[in-house]
């Protein structure tokens, strides 16, 4: 098995997508995580082309966050789509990075990407609260390169 596919086991994975249906119901803020096993690039560059692959520059809003793992290379990153870029401070993914890193350092992969997703959706919710037309814009499954 490749160690993307052990990354999580099907029951961590089920609870990360129930994460982000969680975090989605208070924001219109759309949120994936994308894992894959190798990457040649920097987990910021990666990420901003998975981010582009995924099609999550397409929201209405453009309020896209996309929580990128590279399991070999014990990389990681978190970026948003320049809609909410444009209305939050410089640091505004630090905490979420953080609680995700923190986790990650000790094993807790599951608990460090659930917990992240939580608290980006308690974020987004202050910029782009749920409305009551908000359509799920984008599949919340995990998505594996």
């Amino acid at each position: 098995m490749s160690k993307t596919e052990d990354f999580l086991t099907p029951e961590e994975e089920q609870e990360i997508v129930q994460a982000i249906t969680i975090a989605e119901t208070n924001t219109s803020g759309e949120i994936r995580v994308h894992i894959e096993e190798h990457s040649e690039k920097q987990p910021l560059e990666r990420a901003q082309e998975v981010f582009l692959t995924l099609n999550m520059h397409q929201t209405k809003a453009r309020n896209g966050v996309l929580f990128y793992v590279c399991v070999a290379d014990k990389k990681f990153a978190i970026i948003g789509d320049e809609g909410i870029n444009n209305v939050v401070a410089n640091d505004f993914w630090d905490g979420t990075k953080n609680v995700v890193i923190e986790n990650f350092k000790v094993g807790n992969y599951k608990k460090g990407l659930v917990d992240g997703i939580l608290k980006a959706g308690e974020q987004l919710k202050h910029f782009f609260p749920y409305q009551s037309d908000d359509i799920d814009e984008l599949p919340n499954e995990i998505s594996k390169g």
